[in-house]
């Protein structure tokens, strides 16, 4: 492992780098992998491949990601896991969409519509699954 604010080698997994006080993984100037020279929008090493882009920690949303996938695999029809993460508008949406497709079933109008909303909701319980789904600022759902 090497230092990102100076790029020198560090043994075991110390809370500062010992060379320029900094916590290792706090700067964007080096590879963590290799040591090589980075600059602050590589993503992935070009010596060595590692992947060098890191979610600021600010970018992290307080809300639960379990919670947002429970919502959306048993509740996502009605766009509870949406309501949950402050996107009432696509919330809305979801829910007069679930409620009209749940109506009109029995003339089989509706089941077009549930399919689609079924679709979603199972697109969104997939993007919770991974880590990837944002709340209403934009900030990536990641705490379990």
């Amino acid at each position: 492992m090497f230092c990102r604010n100076c790029g020198k080698e560090l043994t075991g997994a110390p809370e500062i780098c010992m060379n320029c006080g900094a916590k290792p993984m706090s700067g964007t100037s080096f590879c963590p992998g290799c040591g090589a020279p980075t600059t602050p929008l590589t993503e992935i090493c070009v010596k060595c491949g590692a992947r060098v882009a890191k979610e600021l920690a600010g970018d992290i949303s307080p809300k639960s990601r379990l919670a947002t996938t429970l919502l959306a695999w048993f509740l996502g029809w009605v766009g509870a896991h949406r309501f949950y993460v402050g996107k009432t508008g696509t919330a809305v949406v979801m829910l007069i969409l679930g409620i009209a497709g749940v109506a009109t079933a029995w003339v089989f109008v509706g089941i077009p519509i549930l399919i689609a909303v079924e679709i979603w909701a199972f697109v969104d319980f997939i993007f919770a699954v991974i880590g990837r789904m944002r709340d209403k600022e934009g900030k990536l759902i990641q705490k379990w």
